[in-house]
């Protein structure tokens, strides 16, 4: 009997170790996932800093709603105008949460949403102008109540 709890204690130890060397994996895995969706989305562009500006509080104590608003610079006129604003995060199962398209008839470019967000992580939101280039902005968050939790 005592053999059989020294293999169990021996399970339990490996195990642990194996979840620990993932959760030191995961951070890099997710900044590369979000990188590869951010690099679907705007191919060999140049990503532009400015004219976006992702808010969101720095701090929230639920994942299971997190507040946030994009607006970006742009005269929305037929000539200049915002097509799409898109978002990314870091640690969610999926890294690319939502995609809005706009037009010049939408006034101006700014959307306001909640998303649900796993773990204490940074988001990027990318605003696609008519010009065909591309802008953005991030931010970090700070979560003490985890959503997403069944990965």
């Amino acid at each position: 009997m005592r053999r059989r709890q020294h293999l169990l204690t021996r399970r339990r130890v490996l195990s642990t170790a194996a979840g620990a060397g993932l959760a030191a994996f995961a951070p890099a895995a997710g900044a590369r996932a979000m990188a590869e969706a951010i690099r679907e989305l705007i191919g060999e562009a140049a990503l532009e800093p400015g004219k976006v500006k992702l808010e969101l509080p720095p701090i929230v104590e639920n994942g299971n709603t997190v507040p946030l608003t994009v607006s970006v610079e742009s005269p929305m006129t037929q000539a200049d105008h915002v097509e799409s604003i898109h978002i990314f995060n870091q640690k969610n199962p999926q890294p690319y949460v939502a995609a809005f398209y706009l037009g010049p008839r939408a006034g101006k470019a700014y959307i306001a949403t909640r998303i649900r967000l796993a773990d204490s992580q940074r988001l990027v939101a990318i605003a696609r102008l008519s010009d065909g280039s591309f802008c953005s902005d991030s931010a970090d968050v700070i979560v003490t109540l985890a959503a997403c939790t069944e990965q």
